[in-house]
């Protein structure tokens, strides 16, 4: 659809459009903004407008850009389109309005009074009793009436009623039959609440009589809608009051509350009285209706014949789910004192913990009981069985030593050694061990165990290469290299070859040509230094040929790094003080461990650090000459356990091979608790580097303390 603008239109639209394409693109432009006023002007369809904005923007955009400017467009060209005579003369209105306003605040007081009189005889009806104004000075309402006599004041409310009959039919000619039954029932009740005494009216009632005009002046647009809004009040008031919802009563305050013996709100004739229910509309109402209605269901409030249902079971009772009510549970005397008593043992015990820590620390009974500990995980190696596992096949076990024990009692009947005697003679701790050895498992044969092949030993038998000695090298190269002569010679012979040239330098170049030479030099010696460069650039290029890439070079740097570990892995146990705050012997301990492409791990724990390293025999003399000896630990300070300052330093705990390695890449793990240590080890099986590191920690942290 194409919409056509005048400059005019399209002006007026600018600030809409720019709003338009920031909302779009997120930014101002002032190009795309004259490229769509020029687009509105020429009444370029959806189709073109797009491609005319797509040199600026992305053509998603100018999509969406086009689809707000033709909206925009048609939203102004809408708005344009009703009359604008009733506009113009509502505004033409207010003007005189305001002219006239203007002209009376000029006025003076007197001339305005005056006016006001001439204008209330003229209107004033015959039968209409003329009072003076109530608003004059020192004087009020109530002073006025005073002086007025009864048949007066009845006069004047019957007055009042005329006029009020004047205003329902000039409202029952401007709203029809509905505003005129509403305007009568008011009437109605007007006229029942009035006094019918000589008592003086409120002054509501006298107000329309003094200040109201007369039917006869012409009433203007602005008074008809008063009156008309007037009309539409009075009918709503109307309809409430014939809802029942609202009970005109002649009392002052809220009608009385009147409740049946069943508990319905009933009037006072006795008739049941249905009140409004307002429906919440906040979120907030809703949920809390729901919450009281399921509240309801659950407290059994509210249940739903179930035994209309066909799937209802009529011979078992149904029992709606009823929340049971907790009960109240009281403390006991003295519970929050004994918690609190406890909670000061605790603190005591803590405080008294501490000084025997410090206590045992300065006199080395804390290393020991750490040693004890790490002991007690350890099983005692050293210590001498009572017999050996190969020993233990022609024992006799326990069963068959008692067996021997009976037939001997019942070979000799006359033993006089008692029961326990006879148990400890045929136990493998007595001296005479013979006795229990069983003659059954003795033959003549004698067993060959399989030769095992050690797991170092590898499975291709290595030979030793041959080195040949400076001169053997000199000599093999000549004769490889006269060979090499020879042939070559040979083809030459047979043709197979074209002879190569003489081999020319300046040093032989008179020589080599002779009387060539000497008959045009300049040219022989071009000739000659051009072979020479010749000769240079194949040797250059074959040097080329034969340099390795950079990938190249990097795999030779790794296969010489590398090594083969299939046979046996070294593996090598580092013990430092405190790796923690030592960033830099971190970074090489690290990144030489990678360099050397050995795994390994580092546990960082206060006062014992563990760097454990795997590779090869060469791999491992690099990284211990770093640990050991590039790497200057003790110009580096760390605290110790008390808090002071001492240098920090690195020992080799233990070097040896394994058959396999445990870790993968080296990584740094940081452990408070030496259980929590332990465990890591020991879950890749290798908990004894811990107990050695640890061990020697204790040691020297019990040797240094005075």
């Amino acid at each position: 659809m194409a919409l056509q603008l005048s400059r005019r239109e399209v002006e007026d639209l600018r600030s809409s459009l720019d709003r338009a394409i920031y909302r779009t693109i997120g930014k101002s432009d002032s190009s795309l903004l004259s490229t769509v006023s020029s687009c509105l002007t020429s009444g370029y369809e959806r189709r073109k407008i797009i491609d005319k904005i797509s040199s600026h923007i992305e053509s998603k955009k100018a999509s969406k850009l086009a689809d707000k400017v033709l909206a925009l467009a048609q939203e102004l060209v809408s708005s344009a389109k009703p009359p604008k005579r009733k506009h113009d003369e509502n505004k033409e209105r207010d003007k005189e309005v305001k002219r006239s306003r203007h002209e009376d605040k000029h006025e003076s007081r007197d001339e305005k009074r005056d006016r006001d009189k001439e204008e209330l005889k003229e209107k004033k009806p015959e039968n209409l009793i003329e009072i003076p104004p109530a608003n004059a000075e020192g004087e009020t309402i109530g002073s006025k009436m005073a002086g007025l006599s009864a048949d007066k004041i009845k006069l004047m409310m019957a007055n009042a009623q005329k006029e009020i009959e004047e205003r329902k039919r000039t409202l029952m000619a401007l709203k029809g039959e509905r505003n005129v039954s509403a305007a009568a029932a008011t009437a109605q009740q007007i006229k029942g609440q009035m006094p019918q005494s000589s008592s003086i009216p409120p002054p509501s009632v006298i107000k329309p009589v003094l200040y109201s005009k007369p039917a006869a002046v012409p009433i203007s647009a602005e008074e008809l809608e008063k009156q008309r809004k007037i009309a539409e009040l009075q009918a709503r008031i109307q309809r409430k009051l014939a809802g029942g919802a609202l009970v005109p009563t002649g009392n002052v305050g809220p009608a009385p509350l009147i409740l049946d013996r069943e508990g319905r709100t009933v009037d006072t004739s006795g008739k049941r009285v249905q009140l409004t229910h307002v429906a919440p509309t906040l979120k907030a109402n809703i949920r809390a209706k729901r919450r009281e209605e399921f509240r309801a269901q659950l407290s059994g409030q509210v249940t739903e014949p179930v035994g209309e249902a066909a799937w209802v079971d009529e011979r078992v009772a149904s029992k709606p789910p009823v929340r049971v009510k907790r009960a109240l549970r009281f403390h006991e005397p003295g519970k929050f004192t004994q918690m609190a008593e406890r909670l000061r043992m605790k603190a005591q015990l803590e405080k008294l913990q501490n000084e025997i820590s410090q206590i045992a620390r300065k006199t080395g009974i804390s290393s020991a009981t750490k040693l004890a500990l790490l002991s007690a995980d350890v099983p005692d190696s050293d210590r001498v069985p009572d017999i050996e596992w190969w020993d233990s096949v022609i024992l006799m076990t326990p069963d068959e030593r008692e067996v021997k024990r009976k037939r001997s009692r019942l070979a000799n009947p006359t033993d006089q050694r008692t029961e326990t005697q006879r148990v400890e003679a045929c136990n493998i701790g007595d001296d005479d061990i013979i006795e229990n050895v069983n003659e059954d498992a003795i033959t003549n044969l004698v067993e060959h165990p399989q030769q095992l092949r050690p797991p170092t030993e590898p499975l291709k038998p290595t030979y030793m290469p041959v080195f040949l000695t400076k001169k053997e090298r000199k000599k093999l190269r000549r004769q490889s290299r006269r060979e090499a002569w020879k042939e070559e010679q040979e083809k030459v012979r047979l043709g197979l070859e074209a002879p190569p040239e003489p081999k020319l330098r300046i040093s032989n170049l008179m020589r080599a040509l002779g009387t060539e030479a000497v008959q045009d030099p300049t040219a022989i010696e071009a000739k000659v230094r051009e072979q020479i460069a010749k000769r240079q650039k194949t040797h250059q290029d074959a040097n080329q040929a034969r340099a390795l890439t950079k990938e190249q070079k990097r795999d030779k740097i790794d296969r010489k790094i590398r090594e083969d570990t299939s046979l046996g892995v070294h593996v090598a146990v580092y013990r430092v003080k405190d790796l923690f705050e030592c960033a830099s012997a971190k970074f090489k301990v690290e990144v030489n461990a990678k360099q050397l492409h050995m795994t390994g791990f580092v546990l960082l724990h206060r006062g014992c650090c563990v760097v454990v390293t795997e590779g090869g025999p060469k791999q491992h003399a690099k990284y211990k000459r770093l640990m050991l000896n590039r790497i200057k630990w003790e110009e580096e300070m760390v605290k110790d356990a008390d808090g002071g300052e001492i240098p920090n330093a690195c020992h080799l705990v233990w070097e040896g091979v394994t058959a396999r390695r445990s870790f993968g890449d080296i990584k740094f793990k940081v452990m408070p608790t030496e259980k929590q240590a332990r465990e890591l080890f020991h879950k890749h099986g290798v908990e004894h580097y811990w107990d050695l590191a640890y061990s020697g920690a204790v040691l020297d942290a019990g040797s240094e303390e005075p």
